[in-house]
């Protein structure tokens, strides 16, 4: 027995300096900025070194050919199974062969219920239906609808853009099949946030000029990133160190979505990946001077850069409407459903958010905003958690129903 505790003791000091090892050779990748004012900033900075801690470890494997990043990421986003629930009928299924989890209230409705489309988050990366079962469970009780979860396929198995196509198809065979489950095809929304923002956005658009299929009610932008234009906004530079999602770890794992070199990542940040003339063609859109001053506070306009034509070339892709949605023309735009956006403060794809909803009032769309102060990138993903959840979280969700509850 006293052997087994000597090498148990061995093993916790072995694993202890290696863990110190990786923080210290790479400590640059554990600079963060919490604010006072975000939500719980003790609990979040503790998240969030575990967090950084998994990631490095994860590409330290690589490097060394045990394990892809990729997959241990993973594995810490799908966190932990939910307990059953009594009040929901839950089914596996597949829509033209994407996997979908549809949740079914058990109550039994008078009338047809509303139908909501839900694509998580994740970079196209990671993320999965298990990973946001506690708040597709929740919107299907609180707002007595049926949800849909779409468990798009992920990269870098499968190449960008098979995660908005899988979405496209799910979304359509339910617009198609909505009856099949008691759901009025006239009241259906799609929701996503983060990248499923960015699905949901670029989903609504494609379908605009479909008149074989029902129109889509409404969509709901959880934080979502709907441009790869301009990464100097004033949110960008305001939380450029935030938990979860800093500036440049947005556009690292843009390229990893788009099976891109990361080594452009300085370039892209810096913004040499656009010509002049386009900057000029979409600063009606994409523009600092459109953000509300209040947002602007320490904001400094980005020093002057050259264009590379190479950078340009190999990300192309962040200039399509199909990645960046805040690209659409009007003649798209103003066709588009009811829309609820959700920025919050500390998140370095606030204003995206804030230009969107410009660019929809704009075009006489009618949009719904909620702003979470105390909010950052990923809290949706805390939520149902108990007291390892943040109060913003629920926010997030409550905000998301009382919208869906308003169809």
């Amino acid at each position: 027995m006293e052997s087994f505790y000597a090498l148990a003791l061995i093993a916790g000091i072995l694993v202890a300096l290696v863990l110190l090892l990786l923080i210290a050779t790479n400590r640059n990748s554990f600079k963060v900025e919490i604010p006072p004012d975000v939500d719980q900033p003790s609990k979040l900075r503790l998240y969030h070194c575990v967090y950084t801690l998994v990631e490095v470890l994860a590409k330290n494997l690589e490097s060394l050919g045990i394990l892809k990043e990729h997959i241990l990421i993973r594995l810490i986003f799908d966190g932990l199974p939910a307990c059953r629930d009594s009040k929901l009928f839950i089914k596996d299924l597949h829509f033209d062969e994407v996997p979908v989890r549809i949740y079914l209230p058990r109550v039994p409705s008078a009338s047809k219920r509303r139908g909501v489309i839900f694509i998580h988050g994740g970079c196209g990366m990671f993320g999965s239906i298990r990973c946001y079962e506690r708040i597709c469970r929740y919107i299907a009780r609180k707002s007595d609808s049926v949800v849909v979860s779409v468990g798009y396929r992920l990269c870098p198995e499968y190449k960008y853009p098979a995660q908005t196509l899988d979405c496209l198809t799910a979304t359509v065979h339910f617009l198609k099949t909505a009856e099949n489950y008691g759901v009025d095809p006239g009241r259906i929304i799609v929701c996503g946030d983060s990248a499923g923002g960015t699905f949901t956005a670029t989903v609504c658009q494609e379908l605009v000029n479909r008149r074989d299929i029902p129109k889509i009610r409404a969509q709901v932008l959880i934080y979502p990133f709907l441009q790869g234009l301009n990464f100097n906004l004033p949110s960008h530079q305001k939380n450029a160190f935030a938990p979860f999602l800093s500036r440049e770890r947005a556009v690292h794992f843009i390229l990893k979505y788009l099976s891109k070199d990361c080594s452009m990542k300085e370039a892209v940040l810096a913004g040499s990946h656009v010509p002049e003339s386009m900057n000029l063609k979409y600063s009606k859109w994409i523009n600092p001077e459109l953000i509300p001053e209040i947002f602007k506070v320490g904001y400094k306009p980005p020093l002057p850069t050259s264009f590379l034509p190479q950078v340009h070339k190999e990300t192309k892709e962040l200039l399509k409407t199909r990645l960046s949605p805040l690209l659409a023309e009007d003649a798209v735009v103003c066709r588009l459903p009811d829309t609820c956006i959700i920025t919050c403060q500390h998140d370095v794809l606030r204003d995206e958010g804030l230009l969107y909803k410009q660019r929809l009032e704009d075009n006489n769309v009618k949009v719904t905003w909620y702003h979470v102060a105390e909010g950052f990138h990923c809290a949706l993903g805390f939520f149902g958690y108990g007291i390892f959840s943040f109060p913003s979280s629920s926010k997030i969700a409550n905000h998301t129903v009382n919208f869906i509850k308003g169809y």
